[in-house]
């Protein structure tokens, strides 16, 4: 309510007309719009409960003396009258439908090196055009840190895994929730322990290390621990028998998407990672000339590490417990080395059935080595959106600036000038544009905390930000009880994925003319700069807003930064989307064309005939 409060105080002396005074009322009624609304989605139920009620009761919206906020403008007026589109729910059997990683769709495809998991997006012609009914008695997420623990079971009602995996402690069925104990195949002594062996050998506690890939993460235990060290994990998995573990992960509040190492490049950036792990995720790395490990090159930092527990590692003393003959383990582990070796990674530690590399820093320990590898053709190395893998070595960057820049820890590098930025590497971006930038997201970030005052209270814990540029919005925002998505349009003329990494942040390239490689319902707040400008004539502008609303809670929030006609079109179309709109001027003020739309999804669950305008 603080917002709300100050923008009682002041004089009003100098806002005479009844425009000024309408932008005025219309700011304080949002801002307490949001404050009640954050009491209502705070509680955790679904539509409205005692809590909510009581604050209702308590705070007087309608009563706002000697208000000052100047900044509003006409924006809530506008409108340009055309009719309001309903759209309808569709069939409850959609409720966790995911496009393109559709399981009937999927079986049409090859099996040979996961191509049937990977993406496969529905034409244009098949896209529904209906709304994603939330399953009956949806909840809203238990916050962070108690959400790492506990899922309402009526949100993934999905046991298989309970039995699937009951030996190994990935997740337990209690009553009406979902516990997860933190166990995991490779780590039967909790994550906890298993990650603080790990730490023993890679620099996770002094902020050096800070991004993790997890590839194969299961319900992404291993990335849920690594928040107590301040490390944030890119998890993913397929959409496969493992009934819903990415969808666990989310619901978690752990950043995961579905995807697969099969035969199209991962979707993230060279030299990406600190880190890289697979626990048992069962990818075969010596297949294929090595062409896995060698995508892991690709995206690991150079002094990056590489994590690989389970089998084939130890096996002399383990083959018998994994029930594998002698020779298949022995083939493989020997594969698995010889790549390593060729890929020039320095074996650091192997104790037990763990076993951790580490890429060398820059190419000069590489030059006498024999065989050399293949090195990749391609000069630009980011160029992944469904490219397909190439058993080749990346070759590291030639500018020492990039390559060999000591590492800083997370404290430093979120602000810090990244070394893309100053080595001159991205055309058109300079220290000076990027420290503007950065100034000018703190802005925008604090305007949007004084209309949605929950922004960074805990009631967003996943966020995702779809045209994330330098990851100055989630860099503004930065905090523990949250984590951002940030999504780089892969149409975007500028791709600097890169130096969001470099921030010690993380995201992923995506074409907002298809559907996210996530579940329904995974994102509590959406941000939307620019995202329809840039798509103006690319693809349906209704498409993109349905798969918003595929992708987002049900009470979760997004806010849009565009044009004013392009915001008013959307405003009309979130009109029938069961969605509630408030559009506010710049924090500028009125005179910029750049507005601000305000929007929050109504709750409703599968088998409600309710209207879906919200006109």
């Amino acid at each position: 309510m603080y917002w709300c409060v100050m923008a009682t105080k002041g004089n009003s002396g100098d806002r005479k007309s009844n425009n000024s005074l309408f932008s005025i009322f219309l700011i304080a009624g949002l801002c307490c719009f949001f404050y009640i609304l954050g009491a209502w989605q705070r509680s955790g139920f679904g539509k409205g409960d005692n809590i909510a009620l009581e604050i209702s009761k308590q705070t007087d919206c309608g009563v706002f003396n000697n208000l000052n906020y100047q900044k509003s403008g006409d924006a809530g007026m506008i409108d340009d009258g055309a009719q309001v589109k309903e759209f309808k729910p569709c069939e409850d059997k959609y409720i966790d439908y995911t496009p393109c990683q559709d399981q009937m769709r999927a079986m049409t495809f090859p099996r040979d090196n996961m191509i049937y998991r990977e993406r496969h997006c529905p034409p244009d012609n098949e896209k529904l055009p209906c709304l994603i009914p939330a399953p009956k008695g949806y909840a809203n997420p238990f916050p962070w840190p108690k959400s790492r623990d506990y899922v309402p079971f009526v949100n993934a009602p999905y046991k298989s895994l309970t039995v699937e995996k009951a030996v190994q402690n990935w997740i337990q069925y209690e009553g009406n929730v979902f516990r997860f104990p933190g166990g995991g195949t490779q780590f039967p002594h909790g994550a906890d322990a298993y990650i603080n062996e790990l730490a023993s050998v890679i620099p996770m506690d002094n902020g050096i290390v800070r991004t993790a890939l997890d590839t194969g993460c299961g319900v992404a235990s291993w990335g849920a621990y690594l928040f107590k060290k301040n490390v944030i994990a890119m998890s993913f998995a397929p959409r496969d028998s493992h009934e819903s573990q990415i969808q666990f992960a989310l619901e978690r509040g752990v950043p995961a998407v579905i995807g697969v190492l099969g035969t199209i490049k991962l979707p993230y950036p060279s030299r990406a990672f600190d880190m890289a792990h697979c626990s048992r995720c069962l990818i075969p790395w010596g297949a294929n000339d090595g062409m896995y490990m060698m995508e892991i090159d690709r995206v690991l930092r150079p002094g990056g590490y590489w994590v690989l527990s389970g089998p084939p590692i130890n096996w002399k003393n383990n083959y018998q417990a994994w029930q594998r003959p002698k020779e298949e383990l022995d083939e493989e582990q020997r594969k698995i080395e010889e790549v390593a070796k060729l890929l020039c990674w320095e074996k650091k530690h192997e104790i037990g059935e763990i076993a951790i590399w580490q890429k060398r820093i820059n190419n000069d320990f590489c030059r006498e080595q024999d065989p050399k590898p293949t090195m990749c053709k391609s000069t630009n190395p980011d160029d992944v959106w469904y490219k397909k893998m190439e058993a080749c070595v990346t070759p590291h960057p030639e500018t020492d600036e990039v390559t060999g820049a000591a590492w800083q820890p997370f404290s430093e590098r979120l602000n810090a000038v990244p070394s893309r930025i100053s080595s001159g590497s991205i055309p058109g971006l300079s220290v000076e544009t990027f420290l503007e930038d950065s100034r000018t997201w703190k802005k925008h970030v604090n305007a949007y905390k004084r209309i949605n005052n929950v922004i960074d209270s805990g009631r967003y814990r996943n966020i995702m930000d779809m045209n994330a540029g330098m990851g100055g919005f989630a860099a503004a925002l930065e905090s523990p009880k949250l984590w951002v998505m940030n999504v780089m349009p892969t149409i975007n003329e500028r791709d600097t994925l890169g130096v969001i990494y470099e921030r010690g942040l993380i995201g992923i390239y995506h074409d907002w003319c298809e559907a996210f490689s996530t579940y329904p319902r995974t994102y509590d707040l959406i941000h939307a700069n620019g995202v329809f400008s840039l798509y103006k004539d690319k693809c349906n502008m209704e498409d993109i807003l349905l798969e918003m609303d595929r992708i987002l809670r049900p009470e979760g929030a997004v806010i849009f930064r565009d044009k004013v006609d392009v915001l008013i079109k959307v405003r009309r179309i979130v009109g029938g989307m069961r969605w509630k709109a408030k559009m506010v001027d710049h924090e500028d003020g009125p005179l910029p064309s750049e507005k601000v739309l305000f929007t929050v999804k109504q709750y409703w669950v599968a088998g409600e005939n309710n209207s879906t305008s919200s006109q």
